[in-house]
C-alpha cells in the first residue's frame, strides 16, 4: 500500500484497501478463512469538499458489498443531482488505519473518493503544500469529546 500521495492537478491521490467487513466479521468467528475475504486495492482521491465515502459500482459488485435500504441524494460539481444507492459493512484500510463505513455507488466512477468523514474519523489532516495525508498524530487516533 502506498503512504505518499501522487498528484495530478492539485489533487491527492493515493492507495486504499476496500474490504467486505461481513467477511472480516465472518473470518474472526471461524465461519470463513481468512483467505477467502473479498478486498481489493484501489486508487483514492483525496476530496475535503465530499463528505462521504465512494466507491464504483465494479468494485461493490466484485467485494458483494451489502446494499443498504437508503437512496442518497448526491449532487456534483457541476451542479447537476441525481439518486444513488448506499452500501454497508465497507471496511477501509488506508496508511495503516481502518475503519467501517457505508459508501454512496458511483456506477461510472473508476477510483474511489474519499471524503471528510473518512478523513475525520481516521484522524487525518491533508498537507496542501505537499499533496499527502498526514496523521495528526503519529501513534494514535485523537477524538476530542467534552
Amino acid at each position: 500500500m502506498k503512504t505518499n500521495g501522487k498528484h495530478k492537478m492539485g489533487r491527492i491521490t493515493l492507495d486504499l484497501e476496500v474490504l467486505n467487513n461481513r467477511d472480516v466479521d465472518s473470518a474472526l468467528s471461524g465461519d470463513m478463512d481468512w483467505t477467502k475475504i473479498r478486498h481489493k486495492t484501489i486508487q483514492g482521491i483525496v476530496d475535503t469538499g465530499a463528505t462521504r465515502l465512494v466507491l464504483p459500482l465494479s468494485i461493490v459488485k466484485e467485494l458483494g458489498l451489502p446494499l443498504s435500504d437508503n437512496q442518497i441524494e448526491v449532487r456534483y460539481a457541476n451542479g447537476r443531482k441525481s439518486l444513488r444507492t448506499e452500501v454497508r459493512e465497507v471496511l477501509v484500510r488506508l496508511q495503516g488505519r481502518e475503519g467501517v463505513y457505508r459508501a454512496i455507488v458511483e456506477p461510472k466512477r473508476d477510483t474511489a473518493l474519499i471524503g471528510a468523514i473518512v478523513l475525520e474519523d481516521m484522524d487525518f489532516l491533508v498537507d496542501c503544500t505537499k499533496l499527502r495525508l498526514v496523521p495528526r498524530d503519529p501513534d494514535h487516533i485523537v477524538s476530542e469529546i467534552e
